[in-house]
């Protein structure tokens, strides 16, 4: 069947239009409450419009999810314009990402239609929201996975309703929070008993997760501080990233980073340098090449955490690598972590033998692509294992669920390099991702950026100290507050699962409810 545009073309369009609005509930406008508007009005033509065809209705899904990444990432093909090569990109770059994510939400909408078939809205509110955040967490999973801008993600500001967080994660959480933002609908489209018994339970929920909140933040102001063996001092730092791209000599920006972090020589500190802020040299020969700086810099007391790159040969094929790395004042390599996950096109090309003869190569490391590293150690810098991290490398702080199976560290080490993204939202969204890592592990989570937003932030999601885009300086911890493990480190996603169980049950139940 044919979609008649001509008649179901400005809804196309307002739908679009409410795609873009609601992106303007995300960091860093964080105008959480346009969502009970945008999605409410989303659900209500979506509701009212059921008798049309597949197709219309797949394509309502995907004028939405047009509108909403279109606006939302727009600065993602901001990372072209510093190489006059991938210029002539940038305009395909900016309908590409967005009309590929969109299918997501078009399948959604698709989904949805297929299981809606009562006339009981809170039903059909469960299954819509249900549908729309399954295809968000395949989203996040499904080829590298780009679990980017999720509803949830625009409640990074309210602290008090996202330490749910902790206990079910960011997917589930979505889930729950697609479902309140949904709930104004009810009154508009019908007020029945059963109808205002399931908004009621809605409004319970959402008053619920704003005293668990409560009670979650003042439990944790209540605990003893611990004071480190110790000192951390990470760095901001705002060196151009044209440097990728120019013959801007390394010692020059390795005498930046040493006169900014400021080493107290009696003093016990580890040093966290962002990533690729030295980019032409290698981790193999940095001590040969910068050793002499290093050493009169810095002295036993001294760690120094940095990202940097890596290569070695196998098989006669070299192969390079994304790393961050752990030395000492003689630039003793103490420990080395490659990263996993690599960004598409900027540190490695998706069927490279096949899109490089069509010219395609990556945005960084001299266009050649890098190699994922295969796994995740932690790395103790204490006998007694005081002071543990999980090193994670920019947007691999993005993977809820993912970045570790072991819950015995004290830190999430975050390094990373926002620069590619100019003077954007980018870095604010970025940014609020590492705010729910911390809240669903319960760690303290040390984040050191270049042109981005650096900052110490504590278990429940709040910056003890942070330094804005674009910024030099440093900060610095001694002591920290020790907390349980919760529970989405131990179980994961598989709580996510579980709450789409309940939402299966609830469901059937209201269903009932409406037939009786």
């Amino acid at each position: 069947m044919n979609i008649n545009y001509n008649k179901h073309y400005l809804n196309f369009l307002y739908i679009f239009l409410l795609g873009i609005l609601t992106s303007f509930s995300l960091p860093p406008y964080n105008y959480w409450f346009l969502n009970f508007f945008t999605l409410s009005i989303i659900f209500i033509i979506f509701y009212k419009n059921l008798n049309l065809s597949f197709k219309t209705i797949i394509f309502f899904g995907y004028s939405f999810g047009f509108g909403y990444f279109f606006s939302s990432l727009y600065w993602i093909p901001f990372s072209l314009s510093y190489d006059e090569n991938f210029k002539f990109l940038i305009p395909l770059a900016i309908i590409i990402i967005p009309a590929f994510l969109s299918i997501f939400y078009a399948l959604a909408f698709g989904m949805a239609k297929l299981f809606i078939n009562s006339n009981s809205i809170i039903s059909n509110i469960l299954i819509f929201s249900l549908s729309l955040s399954f295809f968000e967490f395949l989203r996040g999973h499904i080829l590298s996975g780009f679990p980017w801008n999720l509803f949830a993600y625009s409640l990074s500001n309210n602290i008090n309703l996202i330490q749910i967080n902790s206990v079910i994660g960011v997917y589930a959480f979505n889930l729950v929070i697609i479902t309140i933002f949904l709930s104004p609908s009810v009154l508009y489209l019908s007020r029945n008993k059963t109808n205002l018994f399931g908004f009621s339970v809605i409004l319970i929920v959402f008053i619920f997760l704003h005293v668990f909140g409560l009670l979650k933040i003042r439990n944790f102001n209540s605990l003893d501080n611990k004071i480190l063996s110790a000192d951390i001092k990470l760095l901001s730092t705002n060196i151009p990233i044209d440097r990728f791209y120019s013959n801007l000599d390394d010692e020059v920006v390795l005498k930046k980073l040493i006169n900014l972090s400021n080493a107290e020589l009696d003093k016990s500190t580890i040093f966290i340098w962002p990533e690729g802020v030295i980019p032409n040299i290698n981790l193999k020969d940095f001590k040969d090449e910068y050793n002499y700086l290093i050493e009169k810099s810095f002295s036993d007391n001294h760690i120094i955490i940095l990202g940097i790159n890596d290569e070695n040969e196998n098989y006669k094929e070299k192969n390079y690598f994304n790393s961050l790395s752990i030395i000492n004042n003689k630039s003793d390599i103490l420990y080395k972590y490659y990263k996993n996950k690599l960004v598409p096109f900027g540190e490695f090309i998706p069927f490279e033998n096949f899109l490089s003869k069509f010219g395609f190569k990556s945005l960084t490391n001299n266009y050649q692509s890098y190699t994922a590293g295969k796994k995740r150690e932690l790395f103790s810098f204490e006998k007694d294992n005081k002071i543990k991290i999980l090193p994670l490398i920019c947007y691999e702080i993005i993977y809820s669920g993912n970045i570790s199976r072991s819950t015995e560290y004290t830190f999430i080490i975050n390094i990373s390099e926002d620069g590619w993204f100019g003077n954007s939202i980018g870095p604010y969204q970025h940014y609020a991702h590492t705010i729910f890592r911390s809240i669903e592990y319960g760690k303290y989570t040390l984040r050191s950026a270049n042109n981005g937003i650096s900052a110490i932030i504590n278990p429940i999601g709040i910056a003890v100290d942070k330094i804005n885009i674009n910024t030099e300086g440093t900060l610095s911890l001694n002591q920290i507050k020790d907390v349980d493990k919760t529970l989405f480190s131990k179980f994961g996603n598989k709580i996510y699962f579980l709450i789409i169980l309940l939402y299966i049950f609830l469901i059937f139940s209201f269903k009932k409810s409406k037939n009786e």
